[in-house]
């Protein structure tokens, strides 16, 4: 049942913004968890993907793979990790497309921006009934 007068449920429009999605738009929507110990410090559950962020795959049969993002690639809504390989009929290597929605970010490459993501989510969520306010100095001694 649909719950908001104000947006769709129709398969057709969803399928429509789904692969009509704009750059930005899939950035959005290539989000993945953070774990247990990065959601507690970060008051923060997901937050999108980048390369040289540390995941763990959860979910498929790389399942427990652990290592670095190598491309975040939102044209195909992939991204590829530099542990997960397939080997080609020639011998080549390629790297797997894996969905951001699989893997949980277990580090966070951190820089400026960055940041003030983090900090402007915890933001948000204290106004929606969150608890007190997060530490900036936790995210300036985090690297």
């Amino acid at each position: 049942m649909k719950l908001n007068p104000n947006k769709t449920a129709s398969r057709r429009k969803m399928r429509k913004a789904h692969f009509g999605a704009t750059s930005h738009e899939r950035r959005i929507r290539m989000s993945s968890p953070l774990d247990k110990e990065l959601q507690r410090k970060y008051r923060v559950k997901s937050i999108p993907v980048r390369k040289d962020d540390e995941v763990k795959v959860m979910r498929g049969k790389h399942k427990d793979v652990a290592g670095k993002v190598t491309a975040v690639y939102r044209k195909k809504y992939v991204i590829h990790i530099d542990r997960c390989m397939r080997d080609k009929a020639n011998g080549q290597q390629i790297p797997i497309g894996l969905d951001a929605s699989k893997v949980m970010i277990t580090k966070l490459k951190l820089d400026k921006s960055r940041k003030a993501i983090l900090q402007r989510k915890d933001q948000a969520g204290d106004k929606k009934g969150g608890s007190s306010q997060m530490n900036v100095d936790n995210l300036a001694g985090v690297d």
